[in-house]
């Protein structure tokens, strides 16, 4: 497994640099790092007295991946999952908050364990996770996966706003889906014509 820093490193590349898109919750972003994140943590970068989009574009590279491994990786525990599952869950922890750990425990759910469904990794769904691995090792992390994908999706159908995320212009398979992809084995991808029709609804 590659260390929590390269993922943090991958997280940051896949991530990109500044945006500011009105059709996106978080705000301004850069590497990752939205501005909500940045006045939490009180990082007033050009010290002006305030957390604005200015900080959020002077943010360095390297101070994004050691907010993702201190922030969203360590503080939220995702060291306490099977390895195989670390990396995508910190990935989608940094995408979607605690949205990550409730797609894992809804699908632990699934699979027989009785976790709570509140964004939280505690003693109960680490050990949860760990026995599903346990059970099923070569299945778990792609099953994951397609949750998350399937997540994706159907929040595209709830947010009209969202689905450019989903699909691109041309109709493929939008950075949130080759995102989630990035994390399925080959053989569990959908192909364009199944992207196509899942998104065809969309018009």
């Amino acid at each position: 497994m590659l260390s929590v820093r390269a993922i943090a490193e991958e997280i940051v590349a896949r991530e990109g640099g500044y945006v500011n898109d009105p059709d996106d919750p978080g705000g301004a972003t850069n590497y990752g790092v939205t501005i909500h994140t940045m006045r939490a943590l009180g990082l007033d970068i050009d010290g002006d007295g305030d957390v604005d989009t200015d900080d959020v574009r002077a943010l360095p590279r390297a101070r994004a991946v050691d907010i993702f491994i201190d922030n969203y990786f360590r503080r939220a525990r995702i060291d306490t999952l099977p390895e195989a599952l670390q990396a995508s869950v910190f990935d989608m922890q940094v995408n979607s908050g605690a949205n990550a750990v409730r797609i894992l425990q809804r699908l632990l759910g699934r699979m027989g364990h009785r976790v709570s469904v509140d964004g939280r990794i505690g003693p109960r769904t680490a050990a949860a996770a760990r026995a599903a691995q346990d059970a099923a090792p070569d299945h778990l992390a792609d099953a994951y996966g397609i949750a998350r994908r399937n997540w994706y999706y159907a929040l595209a159908d709830r947010r009209p706003s969202s689905r450019k995320y989903a699909r691109r212009r041309d109709g493929g398979k939008g950075g949130w889906i080759t995102r989630a992809e990035a994390f399925i084995s080959p053989r569990y991808h959908l192909t364009a014509a199944e992207h196509a029709e899942r998104t065809a609804k969309w018009g």
